[in-house]
């Protein structure tokens, strides 16, 4: 059950496209600041922390405080549950996929 309830934190995360954009600005740099985030995103600081708080408590991303500015990277770890759950679901596609292909071998040699 926690699994689970990990997998729903993570999708619920990553639902929201501007949620998903932020995440995809911090996964394509090192580190990155709230300020930086916001700039050119079209959205305000505010909503840009309320996305990375929703981030952190999905374990996507973790914070690294230095003086007067808090850095974000992100924490590959915590797409595990996706990467898990996608994973079972691709093995059930290939096998069925692969069910599918003999049967239509077999209706037209």
């Amino acid at each position: 059950m926690l699994e689970a309830a990990a997998l729903n934190t993570v999708m619920r995360a990553l639902a929201d496209p501007t949620r998903r954009a932020v995440y995809e600005r911090i996964v394509g740099a090192e580190e990155i600041t709230v300020a930086e985030l916001t700039r050119g995103s079209g959205v305000t600081q505010g909503a840009v922390s309320q996305h990375l708080k929703s981030l952190r408590q999905a374990g996507l991303v973790i914070e690294r405080p230095e003086g007067r500015h808090v850095y974000y990277r992100a924490q590959p770890d915590g797409l595990a549950p996706l990467v898990d759950w996608m994973g079972h679901y691709g093995v059930f596609w290939r096998e069925r996929f692969a069910d599918l292909r003999n049967l239509l071998k077999e209706i037209d040699p």
